[in-house]
């Protein structure tokens, strides 16, 4: 009788555990999410590094996309259903499908910017415009030149940012648009009096001896890369939203907490296992010191809209008229979205709720 109670108890037991491993499984909600090999990845790579996806009831799926143009492209056929975008394809991404802004990755207006060899002579100007003070040159050592830039992105913004800081018009230069590596090779070898470039692009153009005239930042800009997700999907499931937020803020979190010198061999891991990239150290250190994260009560603030348009919305409506004087989107459509009413605090709010 003892032996058949035993027994018993441990076939109870073991189709206990059978049934409840499936079921635990099926509790976890895979989304997929759409990133590129930049600096606001790092804290959702090492969310899921520790599993945190999963402690939330989600199992995130984190794919790779060379821009965020790309990532915009991507939508249409439902291959992610959160993404992070520059202000470039977060404007077009409103416009065409109706994305909507639920919270921000980083501000990249500090590394974005337009640089020039060192004897260049603008670098014997600076403060030429009095609102301006910290960048260099002036109308006269810019106009007729050319600049090599990738269109329609946040160099671009940056640049048209400094031209008009210089009193300068766009249609006074020539643009060459160029990737970024290939932007960086032809400067290298002479080509263009100016190259407009991101990080990391921009810290080896430095490497190289070129010197920043004027980034974003210095030109009273912000460039915010923002995190957004699909408007219908975000709706349909804001618990889940509001979870998928949880997990990027926890690794905001470590960020903003982490010793820099403790971030450095996991943020070079990182590049190299998830975008192939084989960062040196200094390079690590140079992006991580550079880009401000915010968590949650930082978000919020920045979302907050109580008394006018917040932060991020005057940062991406900046970039909707910036778009709209070249051309890029018609007066109607500027009208759409220049109040940048598709910024949403619902689902930061909502995660405190949980």
């Amino acid at each position: 009788m003892r032996l058949t109670m035993i027994v018993s108890t441990f076939a109870t037991a073991l189709l206990t555990l059978l049934l409840c491993v499936p079921a635990s499984a099926a509790e976890l909600t895979r989304i997929r999410t759409a990133w590129m090999d930049s600096f606001e990845t790092f804290a959702i790579w090492y969310a899921k590094e520790k599993g945190w996806d999963k402690e939330a009831g989600l199992d995130i799926d984190i794919l790779f996309f060379d821009s965020g143009m790309a990532i915009l492209n991507a939508l249409p056929a439902g291959e992610w259903q959160f993404a992070c975008l520059g202000g470039a394809p977060t404007v077009m991404g409103n416009l065409r499908y109706g994305i909507k802004v639920i919270g921000i990755g980083t501000d990249e207006s500090s590394c974005v910017g337009v640089l020039a060899r060192p004897d260049n002579p603008i670098f014997r100007t600076k403060g030429h415009t009095p609102q301006f003070p910290d960048i260099f040159g002036s109308p006269q050592d810019v106009r007729g030149k050319t600049i090599l830039c990738t269109t329609i992105s946040s160099a671009h913004f940056a640049l048209d940012a400094w031209l008009a800081g210089l009193g300068v018009k766009s249609s006074e230069v020539t643009i060459k648009n160029m990737d970024q590596p290939q932007a960086i090779g032809a400067f290298a070898n002479g080509i263009g009096d100016f190259v407009a470039l991101w990080a990391p692009h921009m810290y080896a153009g430095m490497d190289k001896g070129w010197k920043v005239a004027g980034n974003a930042a210095q030109c009273g800009k912000g460039a915010p890369l923002v995190l957004v997700a699909d408007g219908k999907y975000a709706e349909a499931h804001p618990d889940i939203t509001a979870a998928f937020l949880s997990v990027y803020l926890r690794g905001v979190d470590y960020l903003r907490t982490a010793d820099v010198n403790d971030l450095i061999p996991e943020y070079r891991r990182f590049f190299l296992d998830w975008a192939g990239k084989n960062y040196t150290a200094d390079l690590a250190r140079k992006d991580l010191e550079s880009h401000p994260v915010w968590n949650l009560e930082g978000q919020l603030k920045l979302f907050d809209a109580s008394k006018g348009m917040s932060t991020i919305q005057r940062w991406l409506a900046d970039t909707a008229k910036f778009f709209a004087s070249i051309g890029s989107i018609s007066p109607d459509e500027l009208s759409k979205v220049e109040d940048a009413a598709y910024v949403t605090d619902t689902y930061l709010k909502r995660i405190n709720q949980q």
